[in-house]
């Protein structure tokens, strides 16, 4: 039988490894659709990759 005591989770996300983001610096974790290449994401989301070469200005 598949039961599960109270207290246990189901999905473990606090052991899923994480990195910080190249541009932004903001933690993501990792993603089932990044499993083959892990190792080269540095970028959080799309728009952190299209403004990976633009110097920030404040």
């Amino acid at each position: 039988m598949d039961t599960n005591p109270v207290g246990v989770l189901m999905h473990q996300k606090a052991l899923l490894p994480a990195k910080a983001c190249a541009v932004c610096g903001r933690p993501f974790v990792w993603r089932k659709k990044w499993a083959q290449d892990w190792d080269a994401v540095k970028y959080c989301s799309e728009r952190c990759r299209r403004q990976r070469g633009k110097a920030k200005t404040a």
